[in-house]
């Protein structure tokens, strides 16, 4: 949820963030409303509780032959009080719900409008050029015995897919890569739950807009994440954290689910869009001052990768309304796919500033002339740094004329030294 003293204090400001996004500014006056009678039920209800309390001493003292009529009075304030308190649940919801409508505020220059909106900030490379006809990634992965997307579908059916030999230990090679690079960065490895409770899901922002991405388990109340980043933005939930030593910074490898709602038709070859993927997700807690910073760091993290293993990329600032309700700015890094001719989002990264540890209610202390003063929301960040879809690039990129393909430098001490990957016969 956004500041409610920015909501209250500058609302054009929320205004402006939310048409950015594509959004009505409708949202915001709603939500004002919805503030200003949760507060007015709140205080009538607690002005009939004092009520309440000083007539109950009033009984206490009063004649024998007064109590009856107070007693009656006592009783008629207490079903007051009591419709008082339902006010004050409904207002609640209600203020929640509309609250629940305003997205993060967007950074300033954040481009505004919808997905073909975004900024590209920069290039790296010359797209991969060949002088025989490219194979696609799955024709590539068949004929190294890496793919199995037949197989995947009878099992589990259409989305579903076996990585097989070489296909196995390539993304283990990538997401070995990849947590060395967050290690050696400062990131604590962990392997977090992949089933969360609804309270850490909305609190990162999941079940809004993008509630029907999600797997749900009825029987469990419990929800399949799509990404690290919602287990490790509620590791810290209800909390106060020490950020005196700096940022506190985590990787997550993890299994993740998607149900790819509303891609019907898209992407359907291949592992490009599927609904279980490995993915290291980078996810930091630090002071809203410093995220900007932090963000360009996670930035610099996956664009040393990707030129590492030699790919082509180009890094996008994603326009508002594609952002999410969480994110303030998400920047993605995108691979050439040769048989594509187009760049593909292969890394994300979000600066979420301080809205997920408003829900999540996770603080910090900030330090004014050195004296601890009242506890605030710290900012939160994420990022990919590898997950499945690499491979496709990495297939299509280093590919040979005879269908075999050139193992990136930086992965050979994790597939044993392994240069080229060949044909299976």
């Amino acid at each position: 949820m956004i500041d409610l003293a920015l909501l209250r204090d500058n609302p054009d400001l929320v205004k402006r963030s939310q048409e950015a996004r594509g959004e009505s500014a409708d949202t915001v006056d709603a939500a004002i409303e919805a503030d200003r009678a949760r507060r007015a039920a709140i205080t009538a209800f607690e002005e009939l509780r004092a009520a309440q309390n000083a007539h109950g001493k009033t009984v206490a003292s009063a004649p024998k032959e007064d109590k009856p009529a107070l007693v009656a009075q006592a009783k008629e304030l207490s079903d007051r009080v009591k419709a008082a308190q339902q006010a004050v649940t409904a207002a609640e919801e209600a203020a929640d719900a509309a609250l629940a409508r305003i997205e993060n505020i967007v950074i300033d220059g954040v481009p505004a409008g919808g997905e073909e909106n975004f900024v590209t900030v920069r290039t790296h490379g010359e797209p991969a050029s060949f002088d025989f006809e490219p194979l696609d990634h799955l024709a590539l992965g068949e004929k190294l015995g890496a793919i199995d997307m037949e197989r995947g579908t009878k099992v589990s059916g259409s989305r579903f897919y076996f990585l097989t030999g070489i296909g196995a230990r390539l993304e283990y090679a990538l997401m070995s890569l990849a947590l060395q690079r967050a290690v050696d960065g400062g990131f604590i490895p962990m392997i977090p739950p992949t089933l969360v409770r609804p309270e850490v899901m909305r609190g990162t922002g999941f079940l809004g807009q993008h509630a029907d991405e999600v797997y749900k388990l009825e029987a469990d109340d419990l929800y399949l994440v799509g990404t690290s980043e919602v287990p490790l933005a509620g590791y810290h939930m209800g909390e106060i954290l020490d950020l005196t030593a700096g940022a506190k910074r985590y990787a997550g490898w993890s299994t993740c689910y998607r149900r790819e709602a509303g891609s019907y038709g898209k992407d359907t070859r291949g592992i490009i869009r599927v609904h279980q993927f490995n993915k290291l997700e980078m996810f930091v807690y630090t002071t809203p001052e410093d995220a900007e910073a932090e963000h360009l760091r996670l930035v610099g993290l996956q664009e040393q990768m990707l030129q590492d293993l030699g790919l082509s990329y180009r890094v996008i600032d994603v326009a508002a309304g594609d952002l999410g309700s969480s994110a303030a700015r998400k920047y993605d890094v995108e691979a050439w796919v040769p048989t594509q001719g187009s760049y593909r989002e292969l890394t994300s990264t979000s600066n979420c500033t301080t809205y997920q540890a408003r829900r999540l209610d996770v603080r910090y202390r900030p330090s004014v002339d050195g004296v601890a003063s009242k506890t605030a929301p710290v900012a939160t960040l994420n990022g990919t740094l590898a997950t499945t879809r690499w491979i496709v690039a990495l297939l299509e990129t280093h590919q040979r004329a005879d269908g075999s393909v050139v193992i990136p430098e930086v992965l050979r001490p994790y597939l044993g030294g392994l240069e080229v990957a060949e044909p299976i016969a």
